[in-house]
């Protein structure tokens, strides 16, 4: 039943995603953000004056631009007395973004509110290590000659005598003080010390998900990406991004689907966390990627004055965590509290899901447990499973094995993706956006089609 005071979803924008190192390498996370946000002004003739707040997640944290949204605020044209703060939830922060505007809305604290996330895994810093750090120092206090050439070597990790001669110095690769990869840090959880992929090698061993299975999935997810990429599906929710510094080029597609992608392909691809019994693989996994994307809520009230015809109402959310090492689990957890929270509803109701291909593992392994008694009842006490996930309805145009996971942005792609299907269907009255997050965390929110 309509309420006035329902947080609803007016629009969403989101840019192509690009694969990390490609046309986006040198496009600033904030100018991605900008040019959603501003396709996004345009496209619904926002009136800036109306915004209460911007939220925008991103994970990357730019040292140029630590408050990221407030940035991507300003050069968007919002007004400088418009608030705007930037939050972090790993793979959710977009989907984070998203339920703050919610509960803002919801308690009336606001009633326009631009959420969403942008990323540019590209640009995500080499670090020094701190023997670096040292050698920097000394180098920098260095009067001599011989100071500085004694610190040089620090730097590099060799001996005087290779200083002198650069040729026979060992790289920084091959030194103890290479340099540190931010991303690789990233994707490494601090409290069980392994990385997203090897989470995924749990999942995949635990719930006896075979190589095959997976490349199949991968397969999948590029065929149904590239079929909506070539029925113009993906350009509804798309804006072209202009790439600095002239701003004459342009990228108006996604850049990560395959047509040459084959399961004879994929089965040739060698493990790539677990090199000698492992099964994930670069090809049944998620790229790295580029891209942002950014949605228009309003209470509904706010919403019919101004004459607005929204693609749905968000009916509620939920986070849930877990143990790090099986985050991929995420929204079989998540999933039975936002259904609860919407009102008792139950997977059954749900018309059309997107969960987020982290992983092909990760995704199957959420599919046996959400149909599992025995998991629900030891996880979260309940009599019986959620419910079975028809593949009919789940990703139907496609997933991030296709198109990519920009970590900070996903949550509100997963969202505005889910809407435009429903729209486009007409006949889906709930919709799911689901995925997991780095650090052991699952979230979830649940959408009606406006009709």
């Amino acid at each position: 039943m309509k309420s006035e005071n329902d947080v609803v979803i007016v629009e969403g924008v989101r840019t192509p995603f690009v694969k990390a190192g490609l046309d986006f390498k040198n496009v600033h996370a904030a100018e991605l953000g900008k040019q959603a946000l501003k396709e996004l002004i345009a496209k619904t003739n926002l009136n800036v004056k109306t915004v209460d707040e911007v939220i925008i997640g991103n994970t990357g944290t730019p040292s140029d631009a630590v408050n990221i949204s407030r940035v991507v605020a300003l050069n968007a044209g919002i007004p400088k007395e418009v608030s705007a703060y930037t939050v972090h939830r790993n793979c959710a922060s977009a989907m984070e973004s998203v339920a703050q505007g919610f509960d803002k809305i919801k308690s009336g604290m606001a009633e326009v509110v631009l959420a969403g996330g942008t990323e540019n895994m590209s640009q995500m810093p080499l670090m020094m290590s701190k023997n670096q750090v040292a050698a920097f120092e000394a180098l920098a206090g260095a009067r001599s000659g011989g100071q500085k050439l004694s610190a040089l070597a620090g730097l590099v990790g060799a001996n005087l005598n290779q200083v002198k001669d650069l040729v026979t110095t060992a790289p920084f690769s091959e030194t103890p003080n290479k340099p540190i990869i931010s991303l690789m840090q990233g994707l490494t959880d601090p409290f069980c010390g392994i990385n997203m992929g090897q989470t995924a090698e749990i999942l995949a061993k635990e719930f006896e998900i075979s190589r095959a299975q997976q490349d199949e999935f991968a397969l999948s997810s590029h065929q149904k990406a590239l079929r909506a990429g070539e029925s113009g599906i993906h350009a509804q929710e798309m804006t072209p991004v202009f790439l600095p510094p002239k701003f004459e080029k342009y990228v108006s597609a996604d850049v990560g689907p395959r047509k040459d992608i084959s399961l004879e392909k994929l089965s040739k691809l060698k493990p790539f966390f677990d090199k000698k019994f492992g099964t994930i693989t670069v090809g049944n996994s998620c790229p790295i990627t580029d891209g942002a994307a950014m949605i228009l809520m309003m209470k509904r009230a706010r919403a019919e004055a101004l004459g607005y015809k929204p693609l749905g109402v968000m009916r509620s959310y939920a986070f849930m965590g877990l143990e790090p090492e099986r985050m991929g689990l995420g929204p079989t957890l998540a999933t039975p509290v936002a259904l609860k929270r919407a009102g008792g509803m139950k997977l059954k109701d749900i018309g059309l899901i997107e969960l987020n291909e982290a992983f092909a593992a990760q995704v199957i392994a959420c599919k046996k447990a959400f149909n599992s008694k025995k998991f629900y009842e030891d996880r979260m006490g309940l009599s019986e499973a959620v419910g079975e996930i028809n593949d009919d309805i789940l990703n139907v145009n496609g997933g991030a094995i296709a198109l990519g996971h920009p970590v900070g942005a996903t949550g509100s792609r997963l969202i505005i993706t889910l809407l435009k299907e429903m729209q486009r269907r007409g006949n889906v009255q709930f919709g799911l956006a689901t995925l997991c997050i780095g650090g052991g965390q699952g979230g979830a929110v649940i959408v009606e089609r406006e009709n």
